[in-house]
C-alpha cells in the first residue's frame, strides 16, 4: 500500500502532467492576416494602424490576435478601400484590387 506522501506526490505529478497537455503555445493562438492586392504598392492598416504594405503580407503574414478588424488599403492615384472582417485564428487570406482615380 502506498503512503500518503507518495499518494500526494503521485497526485501533484498528474495534475501538473495534464496543465501541461491542455496548453495551447500564444503562436498558435493568434490571427494570420495574408494580403493579396493590385497595385502592389498598396498599404495596409488596421484600426488607423499601419501594419504593412500589401506585397510584404503576402509573403510574410501578419500576426494579430483573433477577431473583428477594420482593415484599410490605401495607393496613390487609387482610392482607398475599407472592409471590417472577422480574424479566426489561423491564416485568413485577404484579395483586394483598388479602383484608379480616373485623371
Amino acid at each position: 500500500m502506498l503512503s500518503r506522501k507518495w499518494l500526494m506526490a503521485l497526485q501533484l505529478v498528474a495534475a501538473f502532467a495534464a496543465s501541461s497537455c491542455i496548453k495551447v503555445p500564444p503562436e498558435a493562438r493568434m490571427a494570420y492576416l495574408k494580403v493579396v492586392a493590385e497595385p502592389k504598392q498598396t498599404t495596409v492598416y488596421s484600426n488607423d494602424r499601419f501594419l504593412g504594405s500589401a506585397h510584404l503580407l503576402q509573403k510574410q503574414p501578419k500576426a494579430l490576435p483573433p477577431g473583428t478588424k477594420y482593415l484599410t488599403f490605401k495607393a496613390a492615384g487609387y482610392f482607398p478601400h475599407d472592409l471590417q472582417i472577422k480574424l479566426p485564428v489561423g491564416e485568413t487570406t485577404v484579395k483586394v484590387k483598388l479602383r484608379p482615380i480616373p485623371p
